[in-house]
């Protein structure tokens, strides 16, 4: 049976997620097999497994930091925002319901036999679990009933690490208020902690590591420095989704539409593969402006997002815009830019909406959710997305709903109107030169071949593993856990 190590925040965005990657990555090229788990994920980002379970994104690319394929036992409850109604509840990567967060509390206790079940069977298989926790631990009203933080360590008897962020600001009273809220079976299971996202000299906060352990009694095993790294974020708080990737003059520029409920917007991180393409997340007609690309991505709330940019004057800003310009939709994005979304089964909040008419497509959206991995290739394309004609490709489909042609009722996948081109699927990007082919078509400049976004994603990993090894005390975490 596999040893567990749980990574465990201060807050929300403290790098949990990247950490447990990185880990993943270390021990998996030490030689040990290693799984990432995580036991309930909140996220729009999500991912379909081979056998067309869903499950987190973020756990996926951890997945792939451990050298494993995704699979659904990493992450058995994903929890989908929608609306003011609730969140969707997924249970090993079927759906089960749309749940209010007052129902989900009481439900969720009935989860804990799953969850102990997915993580046994992937702790048969491996060395090492690693585990990234949620939150905080310490949300005292949450407490009771917990199944993600130190309820999860206790019932899986995990090792705890605890990070804190020191680029927020207040990092002591952080890790310091998080142990003096911990009692003393929790605290006793923290056995390190790590400072994290430090910008500048690591060797000007040796004070700072003084005065935490002195005060808190636990080791700092690691000042971990921020790191600019390209991975497929987890959820809202993203440094990526609020930033996005901008710079002055450059070869590509690349707006996107930011919604409400937007979803798998890590269809756009191939992109980043390519050097000096800037990345908008733009919420106003006028911040298109004259890119060189528009992409609209998924959403959880085609209807409600659809509703939102409309009335943010999208509508027109869309429609001059394509006639310039090369448009992309993608999931959501494709069911918006048809004629129209209905929803007769109320699926997402009900009624029907006006899309922005640049697709001969209408859209009917069901409970029930297509979930499925394909492969392919490409029709016949013309300019200004020629450079994919034809080509090869590999991905997933995630969603409700049909979108069918206005002349003859053929439910589509992909389709292009001249500028505008919509398809169903996530991920097409990733395959071998699909992003690169496409960039070179839209580049102001001649392009360079590059790396392959497997190639450069699997660099970024490298990068990241590189930087744990550099900064964390991996042999204390070895020593902790028994395993060299």
């Amino acid at each position: 049976m596999a040893v567990s190590l749980m990574i465990q925040g201060t807050m929300s965005n403290v790098g949990k997620s990247l950490i447990t990657a990185g880990l993943c990555r270390v021990f998996s090229e030490d030689g040990f097999r290693v799984s990432p788990f995580k036991s309930q994920n909140m996220a729009l980002n999500s991912f379909v497994t081979i056998e067309g379970f869903e499950m987190g994104r973020a756990q996926a690319m951890q997945a792939y930091c451990a050298k494993k394929e995704p699979d659904v036992r990493m992450n058995p409850v994903l929890l989908k925002p929608l609306n003011d109604r609730g969140s969707e509840v997924i249970v090993m990567g079927e759906p089960q319901n749309i749940m209010k967060a007052k129902d989900y509390l009481s439900y969720k206790k009935e989860l804990l036999p799953v969850i102990k079940e997915a993580y046994d069977s992937l702790a048969k298989e491996n060395d090492i679990i690693v585990i990234e926790g949620a939150g905080s631990p310490v949300e005292m009203n949450l407490k009771k009933d917990d199944i993600v933080n130190m309820g999860l360590a206790e019932l899986v008897d995990a090792k705890v690490l605890l990070v804190g962020d020191v680029d927020r600001g207040g990092v002591f009273a952080q890790l310091l208020g998080t142990l003096d809220l911990l009692s003393k079976s929790e605290r006793r299971r923290v056995f390190g902690l790590i400072v994290n996202k430090l910008r500048g000299d690591l060797s000007l906060f040796s004070d700072g590591v003084k005065i935490i352990e002195e005060r808190g009694k636990k080791p700092v095993l690691g000042v971990l420095p921020y790191i600019d790294i390209n991975v497929e974020d987890e959820d809202s708080l993203s440094d990526f989704l609020e930033n996005g990737r901008r710079m002055i003059d450059p070869t590509i520029d690349i707006a996107v539409l930011k919604t409400g409920r937007i979803s798998n917007y890590t269809d756009i991180y191939p992109f980043l593969s390519i050097d000096r393409v800037s990345v908008r997340f733009i919420d106003r007609p006028e911040e298109i402006k004259d890119a060189d690309l528009l992409i609209i991505p998924g959403s959880r709330n085609t209807i409600g997002d659809l509703r939102q940019l409309k009335a943010r004057g999208f509508s027109e800003a869309l429609h001059e815009y394509s006639k310039r310009r090369p448009v992309i939709g993608i999931c959501g994005g494709l069911q918006m830019l048809g004629t129209r979304v209905s929803d007769p089964e109320n699926a997402e909040e009900g009624g029907e909406e006006e899309g922005f008419s640049l697709l001969p497509i209408e859209t009917v959206l069901t409970k029930e959710k297509k979930k499925r991995r394909v492969a392919g290739r490409f029709e016949k394309l013309t300019e200004p997305f020629q450079s994919l004609s034809e080509k090869e490709f590999s991905g997933y489909e995630i969603h409700t709903g049909r979108s069918c042609l206005l002349s003859g009722g053929d439910e589509i996948t992909t389709l292009q109107n001249g500028n505008v081109l919509g398809t169903y699927i996530h991920g097409f990007l990733d395959n071998g030169s699909l992003v690169l082919d496409l960039s070179k078509s839209l580049s102001k400049v001649p392009l360079s071949k590059g790396l392959s976004f497997f190639e450069y994603r699997e660099a970024q990993y490298s990068r990241l593993s590189a930087m744990i090894r550099e900064n964390l005390d991996v042999e204390a975490i070895y020593k902790e856990l028994s395993v060299k």
